[in-house]
């Protein structure tokens, strides 16, 4: 749409509702039967034509239906009448603030006690009827239906065929007017077509089975929407906040920033805050798919959904319930679903051209053979008929957007958030992966293990004029040298910093008294001599060095490692068995340490003492190498090689919106290994949306093929073409749930 969801929902008009800044709207809609991209696409072409509407998406997993308009031109009621004038019924869906969409739909049991499953039952029960007196009996004519003599099983067949194709005619009807090829006017042409031919028990078994078949589809998709729903229920609705010196029990929603919340053991954090009080194992698989628990202590961050299993917490918050992380994971895995993958974008298109082309072939097929070659018209109508049928794409078309929420909503609940169906395709076609060192392979928090002066000045006096150098970066070594400073007792130089400067890549410069001072890499120093045998001993320890002195003259090296986590080489090596066939280190720190660290993990490839835009470059390079690559980084200081990167994955990001919007895979815990789970899972689920496409395309086209010589009647096409397609396609789709983390 021209206005995403996301940037919608930051203004509102005066009734909290989403608005642009050029005073559009976008409606949220919850469309009952809406279960079909062939549904969306009929509703948005209704819509758009609309005087007011700028643009319409409906999303047939979710049943959403976001609505662009001009508010001084369009109500949002007149909306919902166009909705349900094309036989749909439209609710309007509550929006928390977030973008978050608060309806619930029914539970996927819902769907065998709707009003279409009734029906279907009946018609069912007419047709089990009919076959019994027909077998019993044909009994005496009862009714004459026009060039057709009606026996007892005769009209239930016909009470069969018009209960169950009530579900059907209205939509038809309605399609018929606007000349639209849709499921319901296929289904029908055929279920009138087969009685008009008093072919009865065809016409009662098209209705019934078809009724069940789009019960089943119904089904598959209410089974990808419980699973997002599942997510929104992770959150508690009630907290217990303190006011007035006294504990309340109050809605999550009402909890206002600040405020300070209490909860006891087994109770889920109802809001994101940091704890003031108390310490406790905290069960933070919601969030980041971590099944140990982890602990959290006075200062510690937790978030919404996250379950307190040990201790007490007070807990003051930073967020409302509305903007919690979980609030952000439920929203992203909703606009997941208005992302197509390239593979559904080309299954709705193919299908555009398949209903039509099928449709003229059975016009063929009843009219050809009669008129050329004076054949049976009956039989050929019939056949004509049954083409029809198999002319339906419902079954197709869902096979992707099932596949699709079924994986994402699986990885969500692994603590891997994938971005909607072009990136989940995107990471199955990975084959090769460009990883960051600090933070990704190492745990991010360097320590300082070597101080040395090389010109008669004492350690203290080197780390002392280091720690005031470094007092207003925020580089991790800074941080390291500040720690390792305080932990020694050593104060920063007392002179006055000016002019302070950080360069990127390279380090900082500055002025202590007037007096110009560098730290940073040896490129910072250019021409000054350094002891290169104690710097290269450092360096092949796997340690990061910095230098330290004035310009053209190095004073002392002080020397900070960061371990790689212990995960690391296990998940490089899972990596490999997921299909990865190359994996490389980017990093901006020295080439001796980045070595021995790629070395300990089983790295293919180092690029080290890299600035920012020389990662952009390698990942280019690596691209035309390697085709698809995906680029492993934190998020921010990483993000433009996580932009170039086909696919950009950034780890350990739960508390952090910006990571969670520039990435298009963002693992919300530390844990590298969920990376080969992520690829795992797309390899998987690519692969499920093909075997869903070439099975569905391979059923429609041995029974079209079948049709002419007679090997496929109505109820076989129904049976087979949609009902087993529909059912394929669904179980298939479920086995992605199943991929091991």
């Amino acid at each position: 749409m021209s206005v995403s969801r996301s940037a919608a929902t930051e203004a509102r008009d005066a009734d909290g509702r989403p608005a642009d800044g050029a005073g559009r709207r976008l409606l949220q809609l919850r469309v009952g039967g809406m279960d079909c991209p062939d549904c969306a696409r009929r509703i948005r072409d209704r819509l758009i034509h609309l005087e007011g509407v700028t643009e319409a998406e409906g999303h047939p997993v979710s049943r959403r239906l976001v609505v662009e308009f001009d508010p001084a031109r369009l109500t949002p009621e007149r909306i919902r009448a166009e909705v349900g004038r094309l036989g749909y019924v439209a609710d309007a869906l509550e929006d928390g603030g977030d973008g978050v969409s608060r309806g619930r739909a029914a539970p996927a049991a819902g769907t065998w006690r709707s009003r279409e499953a009734v029906l279907a039952y009946v018609s069912a029960g007419l047709f089990a009827v009919g076959l019994l007196l027909s077998w019993l009996a044909p009994g005496p004519v009862l009714a004459r239906f026009p060039r057709h003599a009606l026996h007892a099983g005769d009209l239930a067949f016909l009470a069969s065929a018009l209960v169950g194709g009530w579900n059907f005619f209205p939509k038809g009807l309605r399609a018929a007017r606007t000349l639209s090829l849709d499921m319901n006017f296929l289904m029908t042409v055929a279920i009138l077509g087969a009685t008009g031919l008093g072919e009865f028990l065809e016409a009662g078994a098209i209705a019934f089975l078809f009724s069940f078949a789009e019960l089943l589809e119904d089904y598959s998709v209410d089974r990808a929407r419980r699973s997002i729903e599942a997510l929104m229920e992770l959150a508690p609705d009630r907290a217990t906040v303190e006011r007035g010196g006294a504990e309340q029990a109050v809605r999550a929603d009402d909890v206002g920033v600040g405020e300070v919340v209490v909860v006891r053991p087994g109770e889920k954090v109802p809001v994101d805050g940091r704890v003031i009080e108390g310490s406790s194992a905290v069960n933070e698989a919601p969030i980041t798919g971590e099944s140990m628990p982890v602990d959290r202590e006075v200062g510690d961050e937790v978030f919404a959904g996250t379950i307190v299993t040990g201790g007490f917490l007070r807990v003051r918050t930073e967020k409302r319930a509305s903007a919690t992380t979980l609030a952000r994971i439920v929203h992203l895995v909703q606009e997941a679903e208005e992302k197509k993958a390239p593979t559904e974008r080309f299954v709705e298109r193919f299908s555009r051209w398949y209903t039509p082309g099928v449709v003229v072939l059975a016009l063929v097929v009843a009219a050809l053979p009669p008129l050329a070659f004076g054949a049976e018209v009956t039989t050929w109508i019939l056949r004509g008929l049954t083409l029809l049928v198999i002319a339906c794409p419902c079954a197709l078309v869902i096979s992707t957007p099932v596949a699709v929420v079924s994986g994402i909503t699986a990885a969500a609940r692994r603590g891997v958030l994938i971005k909607g169906g072009t990136h989940l395709e995107a990471l199955g076609q990975v084959r090769a992966v460009a990883l960051d060192k600090t933070g990704t392979l190492t745990h991010g928090h360097p320590e300082l293990t070597d101080v040395v002066a090389l010109h008669g000045e004492s350690e203290e006096e080197i780390l002392a004029l280091a720690a005031a150098l470094e007092q207003r970066s925020e580089h991790p070594v800074a941080g390291a040298i500040l720690r390792g400073a305080r932990e020694r007792g050593v104060e920063p130089d007392a002179r006055t910093v000016a002019a302070f400067e950080g360069i990127r890549g390279l380090g900082v410069t500055a002025r202590l008294d007037d007096e110009p001072y560098l730290i940073g890499r040896t490129d910072l120093f250019e021409s000054a001599s350094v002891d290169g045998t104690r710097l290269e001993r450092l360096q092949k320890e796997g340690k990061t060095v910095v230098l330290v002195g004035l310009p053209g003259r190095v004073l002392g090296l002080l020397a900070v490692a960061d371990r790689p986590r212990a995960e690391a080489a296990p998940a490089i090596r899972r990596l490999r068995e997921a299909g990865i066939e190359h994996v490389v280190m980017l990093t901006g720190d020295n080439r001796p340490t980045a070595e021995a660290i790629a070395a300990e993990v089983g790295i293919d490839e180092v690029h080290a003492d890299l600035l920012p835009e020389q990662k952009v470059d390698i990942v280019r390079r690596l691209e035309k190498r390697y085709g698809a690559v995906a680029m492993v980084g934190d998020g921010v200081n990483d993000g433009p090689a996580l932009a170039a990167a086909r696919v950009g994955v950034a780890m350990g990001v739960a508390g952090s919106d910006v990571a969670l919007e520039t990435a298009d895979v963002a693992l919300m815990g530390d844990d590298l290994s969920r990376l080969a789970y992520a690829v795992r899972l797309a390899h998987r689920g690519r692969g499920v949306i093909r075997q869903n496409i070439g099975a569905s395309l391979l059923l429609k086209g041995l029974l079209a093929a079948g049709v002419p010589l007679g090997l496929v009647s109505l109820a076989l096409a129904v049976i087979v073409g949609d009902m087993g397609a529909a059912l394929g396609v669904t179980v298939n789709s479920l086995r992605l749930a199943r991929v091991e983390s």
